[in-house]
């Protein structure tokens, strides 16, 4: 078993944009935090205000930075990015519901959920692929001394450095979840929880 190399790693989700309201793959593409996405956004640098994070890592997406700016004002920290935490390029399905895809692309749909981990968006990335992204993105935050990183993501990316950090596997990975009002806490110990305002962390 690999070392972990921090104290805790904590990982937040940018807030719901009007493409996720919409239902449209976002991938490298961007749309605007809706209402409800600043308010998430607000609440979880609220509650993330109250941990020792050291410093904070985020997608270059705008999605993922304007997410990340509201976490360094509650932290008084500034956002250093990392363009391997960005999501998983979708391809030429970027900014296409399931309805557009399935019309495009008969049957790929299906085919994706027969064999989720190696798919390859077309023109774009599998999840195989961002698991490596995921590795290199820790290898960096590692090798700049970061104890108690916080990272600001997107849920694809998110679950392959759940995999990497929780040491799950790709079954594992790929069933969790990782909605824009929850921060996840990976201690040393490997354990995925949940932060929460009363302090019952729940194990994810």
């Amino acid at each position: 078993m690999a070392a972990f190399a921090f104290e805790a790693v904590y990982l937040a989700r940018h807030g719901q944009t009007e493409w996720n309201l919409a239902g449209r793959r976002q991938g490298r593409l961007d749309s605007p935090l809706t209402d409800r996405g600043v308010h998430q956004v607000h609440r979880n640098a609220r509650l993330t205000s109250r941990e020792p994070v050291d410093v904070i890592f985020a997608s270059p997406l705008e999605r993922a930075r304007t997410s990340a700016e509201a976490f360094a004002t509650a932290l008084g920290l500034t956002v250093q990015l990392l363009d391997d935490l960005s999501e998983v390029d979708h391809g030429e399905w970027s900014g296409l519901t399931d309805e557009e895809i399935e019309f495009g692309w008969p049957g790929e749909i299906a085919a994706r959920q027969r064999d989720k981990y190696s798919y390859r968006f077309p023109g774009g990335e599998s999840y195989a692929d961002a698991e490596a992204r995921a590795g290199r993105a820790l290898a960096s935050i590692t090798r700049a001394g970061a104890r108690r990183p916080l990272l600001v993501s997107h849920e694809m990316i998110g679950r392959m450095l759940l995999k990497h950090l929780g040491q799950l596997d790709r079954e594992a990975a790929l069933r969790l979840s990782h909605p824009s009002d929850v921060v996840y806490c990976v201690g040393a110990a490997r354990r995925i929880s949940r932060l929460s305002f009363d302090r019952a962390a729940g194990s994810a």
